[in-house]
């Protein structure tokens, strides 16, 4: 039989004839090419605990048939911005619609959930109830019920929601996320296209993957078909446990590309707990802001490999300060896990309990120090601070030095009026950047103001330079420039000696 393999594609339909004339059947295909056996064993259990959520809301009409104006605003390019448009097209600008009606209207979506408590309780994401006046949990069954908003956390897009119960509930429990494996079948049900209960296969294509929608961005992607109205649905192992909540997919046509992103369980369970037991998110708080650690970094502090977080500025209230965290730290560990990349750090101090002490591993001009931390509560706060806009101003430029593509002058009162540089920011003014340099390139600009070169501080141009050429005598490749802004902001840049 192996030597058929090697014949020619023309004489495989006449082997295939040959072999069904003699009566010979060909074998099906294996079990495991059209997925695991269990699937069906895993919908039939979970589907009742699925739940579809429809709301509605009252949006005030513009006018002048200009009822799209009403629609809930969504961030330009956001993955809902054409969920959105199609929806309000479709309801109410659309053929047939009231457009120039300029009363206000009822608004009606649709997504999915499912029952976590016998007591009513549901979970789903908060982009499917956001701004509801109305929300209504529909069983497997076809069971209407008026269901309550108990809380939200917008940074991870889940809600929580509780109605009362008309029988016993078929309910589901959360597994670990932490343990599944690329490859792993996974089952997603839902609401796509307001179809009801719909049951979906794939596998896990990714984990903690990053696309930059939220700070705790650390998503489960998957294969498995995810459409409009999956939106808040269970994604299931094959022990019918949830292990992701279904929130977005990416496709240019509006329709499952496969891929699609599940917010893990062990996220999910953390903020149902707290919703529950108190209508909002209690994050940890460390009071330190951070940025990743690039090779020039690294190769600048003696760090090999490359990790951790580097904290750039301390909160003057917050719990780093007395802890004896420092600027130029790098965190490497917290409370027992590995911090890789700043975004570790993010995650992983947002879900440790408030007042906790806790042990942090910090590596400090090369050596390892551990500090203790007991972490405050992080205010959830929805104000974005902006960087002042700064102007090179033709004016006289009082250089004193040049070094690594930046023209550096003292500070004065003068430069300090210029560009508007707080009295509380000590070190070398940057009045000039060579548009060909480094320092152009990692963003350096005409009022930022060097604190620190190499971990040690200056006051002036000719520190700078004496520092640099030492590095470059040393055989450094970089070095590392604690920079501040005009308002104190600190960050730290990595410019390359070469």
């Amino acid at each position: 039989m192996t030597a058929s393999l090697a014949l020619s594609r023309r004489l495989r339909p006449i082997l295939t004839a040959a072999v069904l004339a003699a009566g010979w059947a060909l074998a099906p295909a294996p079990a495991s090419a059209r997925g695991p056996e269990g699937i069906a064993d895993v919908a039939e259990k979970v589907i009742d605990a699925v739940v579809n959520i429809s709301t509605s809301q009252t949006v005030e009409a513009k006018g002048g048939g200009e009822s799209r104006g009403a629609n809930p605003q969504v961030p330009p390019g956001s993955p809902f911005e054409e969920f959105f448009d199609d929806f309000f097209k479709n309801r109410r600008g659309g053929p047939g619609g009231r457009g120039g009606d300029n009363s206000p209207r009822r608004t009606n979506s649709l997504g999915s959930g499912f029952i976590v408590d016998d007591s009513g309780v549901v979970v789903t994401n908060n982009h499917v109830i956001a701004d509801a006046d109305e929300i209504n949990v529909i069983l497997n069954d076809g069971t209407k019920i008026k269901a309550d908003l108990v809380g939200v956390d917008k940074k991870t897009d889940l809600a929580v929601l509780k109605f009362k119960p008309p029988r016993q509930l078929t309910v589901v429990k959360f597994g670990d996320s932490d343990k599944l494996r690329l490859g792993d079948w996974v089952v997603a049900i839902g609401n796509p296209f307001s179809l009801g209960g719909t049951v979906t296969a794939g596998i896990v294509s990714a984990k903690n993957r990053d696309i930059s929608s939220g700070p705790y961005d650390s998503y489960i992607q998957t294969d498995a078909a995810i459409n409009r109205g999956n939106s808040g649905g269970p994604l299931f192992n094959l022990d019918g446990e949830v292990i992701g909540v279904n929130t977005l997919i990416i496709s240019p046509s509006g329709g499952s590309i496969g891929i699609g992103f599940a917010v893990p369980s062990k996220t999910v369970a953390g903020v149902v707990d707290q919703l529950r037991q108190f209508g909002e998110l209690r994050r940890g708080w460390l009071g330190v802001r951070i940025q990743g650690v690039t090779d020039e970094i690294a190769e600048s502090l003696n760090i090999k490999p490359a990790r951790g977080a580097l904290v750039a500025g301390i909160d003057d209230k917050g719990p780093a300060k007395p802890a004896g965290i420092e600027p130029g730290d790098v965190v490497v560990k917290f409370d027992g896990h590995d911090i890789k990349e700043p975004k570790d750090l993010s995650r992983i101090v947002a879900d440790t309990a408030v007042g906790k002490e806790v042990d942090v591993i910090v590596i400090r001009k090369g050596q390892e120090q551990t500090l203790k931390v007991k972490l405050g509560r992080l205010e959830d706060t929805e104000k974005v601070q902006q960087a002042a806009i700064k102007k090179d101003e033709p004016a006289e430029k009082p250089v004193t030095q040049k070094a690594l593509g930046l023209d550096l002058a003292a500070l004065s009162k003068d430069l300090r009026t210029r560009y508007k540089i707080k009295d509380s920011v000590k070190g070398v003014v940057v009045t000039g950047v060579d548009q060909a340099s480094d320092a152009a390139e990692k963003r350096l600009s005409a009022g930022d103001v060097i604190v620190e070169v190499a971990q040690e501080a200056v006051t002036s141009g000719a520190d700078i330079k004496k520092r640099v050429d030492q590095l470059k005598k040393d055989g450094k490749k970089s070095v590392l420039l604690l920079v501040s802004n005009a308002d104190g902001e600190l960050r730290f840049v990595a410019l390359s000696l070469q």
